[in-house]
């Protein structure tokens, strides 16, 4: 008789997942085709012209004219992409990137991805394994996996047991850490906790707590800050560094995102002690057999850096911080993450049925958004989730507060009265 294996991943997954996300895409409530766009105005192919809520470009810097110029000089001298892998060949602007971002993360490593994704692929195997000097590992290690954490480390959970067990825990829930923690040094074990900084769809982590309790059970954090990256923090470090007031603990590693709010693309780690760096460089799969960020997008990351560094990073951000303030005065503070420092709203529906409903009525009136159902959130349930920049002007966040009073006035949503 053959050994009975459970469900994998994908199956539960596509077994519970509803026609709602194809309802959406036939509708034209998703999966929007732009043609062009002037700020947070697009056009779409057919023509219509909306205000979106829907691009994590927190800061609006993808627009600005410092990153195109760089963009356009960059395919001037170089061409599109040096297509190598860093290890064979890099592109100038590569080595410019990491010691602009060393200058940004100052007293740490720092090792450019082409993704975030790409960050976790690559480091944590080096993590598990102890491959990294400044993160030593003395006893067999058990992650434990946050069950808000991105997708990009959710999936990795077979390639991470090949180091240690995976449990899944609720970093936010004191009892949950507390239990797994003890388990951990009950059985000998060195946790390794997998977070999110700021959740694309839920709220913040409390950073600084963890990694002391992670240190308290000779343990590390790895935090994925891609939403928490630039909109907040001295130079724009991010939410996860400026939580350990801009000194990263020994026991942290820190994966950010260039892709967001920083304005280019590709991803980075951050590491506590720089000599790590080179084991990075000369281990990780993605960095030995993949190919560098395309050449443009490259030498944008470094014009993004350079305004990082300046003056400018902090106005862009007071910018930020004034729009999500008037949407969640225009909201009545009923959305999800109302009043923290997070750019990602949210609106709950109890149904699919009902949120699809509710994206009507924005499309309607000239607002696009992102509706997310299951996996992303309960089954059955829906989410009308809104991402806020610093370019979005005041009637922006005003019409799309009317068109969510309709969504009340139609019954689809709690007034909050």
């Amino acid at each position: 008789m053959g050994t009975d294996i459970g469900q994998d991943w994908m199956t539960i997954r596509r077994d519970n997942t509803t026609g709602a996300l194809v309802t959406a895409y036939e509708e034209g409530l998703t999966g929007f085709t732009v043609a062009s766009r002037e700020g947070k105005r697009v056009t779409l192919q057919g023509g219509d012209t909306f205000t979106e809520f829907v691009s994590c470009s927190y800061l609006g810097l993808e627009t600005h004219p410092a990153l195109i110029e760089a963009a356009r000089q960059a395919m001037v001298v170089g061409g599109l992409h040096l297509s190598s892998s860093r290890s064979a060949m890099r592109p100038i602007y590569l080595p410019q990137l990491e010691s602009l971002l060393g200058s940004i993360y100052q007293g740490c490593g720092v090792s450019v991805f082409t993704s975030t994704s790409s960050v976790h692929l690559g480091v944590l195997p080096l993590l598990g394994s102890g491959s990294l000097k400044g993160y030593p590992i003395q006893r067999r290690v058990h992650w434990l996996l946050d069950k808000t954490a991105h997708a990009s480390m959710q999936v990795l959970r077979g390639v991470l047991q090949q180091f240690g067990e995976v449990s899944r825990v609720q970093s936010t829930d004191p009892e949950s850490m507390r239990a797994a923690l003890k388990r951990c040094i009950e059985r000998q074990e060195t946790p390794i906790l997998l977070i999110d900084g700021i959740g694309s769809m839920s709220g913040l982590v409390p950073i600084a707590e963890l990694s002391c309790q992670l240190e308290q059970a000779g343990g590390y954090l790895y935090v994925d800050d891609a939403h928490g990256i630039s909109i907040t923090g001295r130079h724009g470090a991010g939410y996860a560094f400026d939580s350990v007031a801009h000194v990263l603990p020994s026991n942290m590693v820190l994966a950010g995102s260039m892709s967001k709010a920083f304005g280019g693309a590709g991803g980075f780690v951050v590491l506590a002690n720089q000599r790590d760096i080179e084991s990075i460089q000369t281990l990780a799969n993605p960095l030995i057999f993949g190919h560098s960020i395309m050449l443009p997008m490259l030498a944008a990351n470094v014009a993004a850096a350079k305004i990082h560094l300046s003056e400018e990073i902090a106005v862009l951000q007071q910018r930020l911080w004034k729009n999500v303030r008037l949407f969640d005065v225009v909201t009545g503070n009923r959305m999800l993450n109302a009043g923290i420092q997070s750019p990602v709203r949210g609106a709950l529906f109890e149904t699919e049925e009902t949120g699809i409903k509710a994206a009507r009525i924005l499309r309607a009136n000239g607002v696009l958004l992102f509706p997310v159902f299951y996996p992303i959130i309960a089954k059955g349930k829906a989410m009308l989730r809104f991402a806020i920049s610093a370019d979005h002007g005041e009637s922006d966040i005003r019409q799309l507060g009317n068109a969510l009073n309709e969504i009340i006035q139609a019954g689809l949503w709690p007034s909050g009265d």
